[in-house]
């Protein structure tokens, strides 16, 4: 489905303000087409939304419904009618969540790994929770925009976690030069791939910060005359197996890329962990785990940063459900994770 430029424009602009609070409703608004229109309004003065149309209506009437009808429900979880409440799911997906990884994935072939003698195969005792926020190693919440570039922010903010943990400093690195200059195996806005990313990383000098090669949200010509300047480096990288303990394992020592399938609620995920609907076979979206926990209840979940900007779920993260019987993990998080590899004693350049 083709969305209107107006709109995408739109989101673009309110995916870059500040904090916004969350919108809130009441049941009573929802009773009849007249209130659903005025919580219409109110909803597009609340996010700056100009444009008012009776198919935007539709499909923010349809939201608000399912809304109100999920959050009824005793579930771990809440969603909202945050800024992406006029947008179709097919809409949403083709605009934020559409890295095409399991596409670029079967271009590349079955991704590699060393079952026997990965880098955290021989971990025997995990801490029973990690969070790497905690610990300096997560810079904040970025904003990828309507670019398909997530695959460019989850591989960053891994690489600006394992660099923080080897080095003590936390650096905000550059997601615009791998969209611009990372072109062998992915393509800039229209997806790619994490692993190979950081290969591209190790081969070019290392990642410069986002200060010397800062986002616009658009492909544009590399400039290569950057590489190996002002730039984070490392040693290589590695692919998960796909099991749930390896990805513990990992993550319990760095944060770590994964790709998953946002279908369902994702776009209007609000707080709590995500234990709905997804799929586990269309990963086109991707993501960096950057700790875990559980509930008091016992509910076990991944700490999940996205790159749609601090307004959208618990300030720009998700809390996921983890230890669940389906061996792909929730939304199929587990399925493809890959982990930039760089030693204490490898240097960055002009940093």
């Amino acid at each position: 489905m083709e969305i209107n430029t107006f709109i995408i424009r739109s989101l673009s602009l309110l995916l870059i303000l500040s904090f916004v609070e969350s919108f809130h409703f009441h049941e009573k608004e929802l009773e009849s087409d007249e209130s659903l229109l005025r919580l219409y309004d109110r909803w597009r003065g609340h996010h700056q939304v100009q444009e008012r149309s009776t198919e935007r209506f539709n499909v923010f009437k349809t939201n608000a419904l399912h809304v109100h009808q999920t959050n009824k429900l005793n579930r771990p979880y809440k969603l909202e009618l945050n800024r992406f409440a006029n947008l179709t799911s097919s809409e949403f997906l083709s605009t934020y969540a559409n890295s095409k990884i399991s596409h670029y994935q079967a271009l590349q072939g079955p991704p590699g790994c060393n079952k026997n003698s990965s880098t955290y195969g021989g971990v025997k005792s995990l801490p029973i929770r990690v969070d790497w926020r905690k610990k300096n190693a997560v810079t904040s919440v970025k904003t990828q925009g309507p670019c398909g570039s997530c695959w460019a922010f989850s591989a960053v903010a891994a690489v600006e976690g394992i660099n923080a943990i080897r080095t003590g400093k936390l650096l905000t690195l550059s997601e615009q030069q791998l969209v611009d200059c990372d072109t062998a195996l992915n393509n800039g806005c229209e997806g790619g791939l994490m692993e190979p990313a950081f290969k591209f990383i190790k081969e070019h000098g290392g990642l410069a910060s986002d200060e010397s090669y800062p986002y616009v949200g658009k492909r544009e010509v590399c400039c290569a005359k950057k590489f190996g300047k002002h730039s984070v480096t490392l040693d290589g990288q590695e692919n998960l197996d796909g099991k749930e303990e390896s990805l513990l394992k990992a993550v319990a020592n760095q944060p770590i890329s994964c790709a998953m399938d946002a279908n369902g609620d994702f776009g209007l995920y609000k707080s709590g962990v995500y234990t709905g609907q997804c799929g586990h076979t269309n990963l086109g979206h991707a993501v960096t785990i950057v700790g875990y926990d559980e509930t008091p209840e016992g509910v076990k979940y991944w700490i999940v940063k996205n790159s749609w900007g601090d307004t959208w779920g618990e300030k720009g993260y998700m809390l996921l459900e983890r230890g669940i019987p389906e061996p792909e993990g929730r939304c199929g998080i587990n399925r493809n994770c890959a982990i930039p590899l760089k030693g204490p004693n490898t240097p960055n350049k002009e940093l």
